[in-house]
């Protein structure tokens, strides 16, 4: 890689704990879903995935229904550096056993390439199965030998609790909740998900953290008030956003989303320093 991207690219991404899993990610990982799309196939990504991996942000998350899995899969036959891989399990109503689940989890191994997925998800809670049937089909999985850590997506606070309960039924914890979280979608913080994760000791992995395009249109005075903290800071207001969020709590891992070098190399410059608590302030009255 050239020497000014690998400068641009240095700051240290820190790692961060999947809740009680043992399991440890970079807190700037890479959102996957708009990979495979069209003319976003591994001739075009690649020099991305190893740009990532350069910069130690190799957390790739995807899921089935994202059409990314064989992506990321050829990425890595290609570039074969330790990675690490969130998928998830959608459970349409057409799913209802540990069956089902295991299908359709090996359908995503064999798409990735892996015999173990990093970390398995529920990708949402409105289902016609309770949460106490999906929980004992992903600790089947978790018996099968196929996922190192499994998690949720979407879900509330209070599904969380019932989520973990059922898991410590088998000893396994509950790693994550993957959920829209941003300086633009604050609603974590108000609907009690960040302090659930908090009190069950519950990675937060947040996707669209720069607000899914809402960064160019956060409003008058959000808006106003990047553009001043970016000035000082000589940073991009996607950097500022982005380091927003890795600042507000130890449980919070950023998915940015990156289908280019210069993208990622973006995504990375939000890591290695830290905004001041007049900063943080002034942006959370003006997000309000």
């Amino acid at each position: 890689m050239d020497a000014d991207v690998m400068a641009a690219m240095s700051p240290a991404i820190p790692l961060r704990a999947l809740g009680a899993s043992g399991l440890r990610v970079p807190a700037l990982g890479v959102g996957t879903n708009r990979w495979g799309a069209p003319g976003k196939g591994a001739d075009m990504l690649l020099r991305v995935f190893s740009a990532a991996l350069d910069a130690g942000s190799n957390l790739f998350d995807t899921a089935e229904v994202y059409g990314s899995e064989p992506v990321i899969g050829e990425c890595m036959r290609r570039d074969p550096r330790p990675a690490l891989v969130v998928s998830k399990f959608a459970p349409y109503p057409t799913r209802y056993s540990a069956k089902s689940l295991l299908e359709a989890l090996e359908g995503s191994l064999t798409r990735l390439g892996m015999q173990t997925v990093d970390l398995y998800l529920i990708h949402f809670p409105f289902t016609l199965l309770s949460i106490g049937s999906l929980m004992d089909m992903l600790a089947e999985a978790t018996r099968a030998g196929k996922v190192r850590t499994v998690g949720v997506s979407n879900f509330s606070a209070k599904q969380m609790h019932v989520a973990a309960g059922r898991l410590e039924r088998y000893g396994i914890p509950l790693a994550a909740n993957e959920v829209q979280f941003s300086l633009f979608h604050r609603d974590p913080e108000r609907n009690g998900v960040l302090e659930a994760c908090r009190k069950l000791d519950v990675a937060l992995i947040a996707y669209r953290p720069l607000g899914g395009g809402r960064i160019r249109r956060a409003g008058p005075r959000l808006d106003q008030t990047l553009a001043a903290v970016a000035r000082t800071r000589q940073k991009t207001v996607a950097q500022v956003a982005l380091n927003w969020l890795l600042r507000k709590d130890e449980h919070i891992v950023a998915i940015p989303g990156a289908t280019s070098v210069a993208h990622l190399r973006e995504n990375v410059g939000s890591a290695g320093w830290t905004l001041g608590d007049d900063e943080v302030a002034a942006l959370e009255q003006s997000s309000a």
